[in-house]
């Protein structure tokens, strides 16, 4: 009986570390020092995101949103395939954020701040 529930054991271990990192990951869960919910509906959810110079976030996910810059940053994002990308940002800029999954890091010497308005898909 001791070998059989081990054997489960081990099955249930390698299930999450295999499928772990595969399941989508919520930046506020997985980054709560970066992020905060500031507000949420069953239409939106308002993230204030503060980065420090030269803090970086761990790999998340975000459905569809705009992003609003409270201050102006400078970012890497680094994707899920290892690739990277390199943006600047001024204060006031708004944009649109496609839904994906990155790994963001502030490579500016200030600290910056964005409210991020994800977009919740409609109950069916």
């Amino acid at each position: 009986m001791k070998h059989i529930s081990k054997f489960f054991a081990i099955i249930i271990v390698a299930f999450f570390l295999l499928t772990g990192s595969s399941f989508a990951q919520d930046a506020v869960k997985v980054d709560p020092k970066h992020y905060k919910v500031e507000f949420e509906n069953d239409q939106v959810r308002v993230l204030r995101v503060n980065y420090g110079p030269g803090e970086k976030s761990v790999m998340h996910e975000h459905p569809n949103a705009v992003a609003v810059f409270l201050s102006d940053g400078q970012n890497k994002f680094t994707m899920p395939d290892g690739k990277s990308q390199d943006a600047k940002f001024t204060a006031g800029m708004t944009m649109w954020t496609p839904a994906g999954k990155h790994l963001p890091e502030n490579t500016g010497k200030k600290s910056f701040e964005v409210l991020v308005v994800e977009l919740k898909s409609p109950k069916k």
